[in-house]
């Protein structure tokens, strides 16, 4: 049985910067096999983009909410994106430098 492909593009408000957070969320991206970025946003908050069975961006998702130790999660922004959206850049998972303007 496949799987649906689909992507999501979260934003992640709170104490996320400097606590590695992009770090964690590269590392639970990967052991769920999905495919995109992590990058933190000038208003402070951090942004993720993702591609993935359902059911894996799911689990980035709740994950989010707890995050690593050191954070403190206030909301997690879900966006479900169109299947047609151009993500064929998108190879494993990458932290990606700062970003203006997203968030």
């Amino acid at each position: 049985m496949e799987q649906t492909v689909t992507f999501v593009r979260l934003v992640v408000k709170g104490r996320v910067q400097g606590v590695f957070y992009r770090q964690t969320t590269k590392e639970k991206a990967r052991q769920l096999s999905l495919q995109g970025w992590v990058a933190n946003a000038g208003d402070g908050s951090v942004v993720i983009e993702a591609s993935g069975p359902v059911k894996s961006l799911e689990s980035l998702i709740s994950w989010c909410w707890q995050g690593p130790p050191a954070s403190k999660v206030e909301s997690v922004d879900v966006e479900w994106l169109e299947d047609n959206a151009d993500k064929s850049c998108l190879s494993g998972f990458e932290v990606r430098p700062d970003i203006a303007g997203l968030g």
